[in-house]
């Protein structure tokens, strides 16, 4: 029961991290999109600002790593 539990607890972690992330993305993605269209100089933090919230979606991979692990 307690690994089945963890499991889920796993999965979780991994996807409300990568359903955060993809809804961020929404977001920035389309201003970013804006914004080279207006002026094509802006691409290099349009890309960092897409890239970043990809970065949630590793947080919550490690945190389930260390949940199926058993802690630190």
């Amino acid at each position: 029961m307690v690994d089945g539990l963890t499991a889920i607890g796993a999965g979780l972690a991994v996807g409300l991290s990568a359903l955060a992330a993809g809804l961020a993305e929404y977001g920035i993605g389309s201003a970013a999109i804006g914004a080279i269209a207006e002026k094509e100089e802006l691409f290099g933090k349009a890309l960092i600002f897409t890239a970043s919230p990809e970065t949630i979606v590793i947080f919550g991979f490690v945190i389930a790593l260390l949940i199926l692990r058993g802690g630190a």
